[in-house]
């Protein structure tokens, strides 16, 4: 009887199965980005940590955000990262978020124009990407304004963004604070580009798995048991170390 309870406990902490995540997401860094590097990003980083520790392996790529979505929810996918509830309400998200993010604007160096509220924006030229859910007022003005709001779309969409204001083809990009700091640095643009003001509310972002999946409901019970013992654990703090960032509560 003690051999037979023994095992039984033993199996009970074993996966039920073994599976392939499938994760898909644009190139949004710190959030997610280098796929073949030390540093995809620290969503990837806890996504995996979370489920290889639970017996899964993690299959991360990059394609553009709408495609994305798109997929994960028709089932060809498991899960995106670096969401909104507003980019996929249909999905199945986790009642723990991986992060705060707040959007900012951001114009040339010689701009004078400051971000006042969303009607300050209309008499510009504004950089956002296809398929980004900014909030539900600001989604709405987008979809109401395309003589204001132009759209970018692909792997890097955003590079063409701030390319296209550093060229003055666009007089302002709208962008997650932590990404557009992340880029910038990466594109050189840091000097030459600056901040017009920020959103003062933050909203959380999530991992978040499709609509059309029956193993969705597991994955993310892993994640919300997962996260917390990452946090618990101290190798959350690890993987934001990484990155300069830190806990988010």
């Amino acid at each position: 009887m003690k051999l037979m309870i023994g095992l039984l406990i033993t199996t009970m902490s074993l996966p039920v199965f073994a599976a392939t995540v499938s994760i898909r997401a644009d190139d949004w860094f710190p959030m997610n980005g280098d796929l073949n590097g030390n540093t995809q990003g620290y969503m990837i980083d806890i996504a995996t940590a979370i489920f290889t520790t639970a017996g899964h392996t993690v299959d991360y790529k990059v394609m553009p955000w709408e495609r994305a979505v798109n997929s994960v929810r028709e089932g060809k996918f498991d899960c995106v990262v670096g969401a909104y509830p507003e980019d996929a309400p249909d999905f199945i998200f986790p009642s723990v978020s991986w992060g705060m993010d707040s959007t900012g604007y951001y114009v040339k160096n010689e701009s004078t124009w400051q971000f006042t509220g969303f009607d300050s924006l209309l008499s510009q030229k504004v950089g956002v990407i296809s398929g980004y859910a900014y909030g539900d007022e600001f989604d709405a003005l987008v979809k109401s304004r395309p003589d204001v709001f132009k759209d970018a779309s692909g792997k890097d969409a955003l590079d063409k963004n701030f390319k296209k204001l550093l060229n003055s083809r666009l007089d302002v990009v709208v962008e997650s604070v932590a990404v557009a700091n992340a880029k910038l640095k990466e594109l050189g643009f840091s000097s030459q580009l600056k901040s017009a003001g920020t959103n003062p509310e933050k909203a959380p972002i999530y991992i978040a798995c499709s609509p059309a999946k029956s193993t969705s409901k597991a994955y993310i019970e892993l994640v919300e048991k997962g996260t917390k013992s990452l946090r618990e654990s101290g190798q959350l703090k690890s993987i934001l170390d990484k990155y300069g960032l830190q806990d988010w509560q």
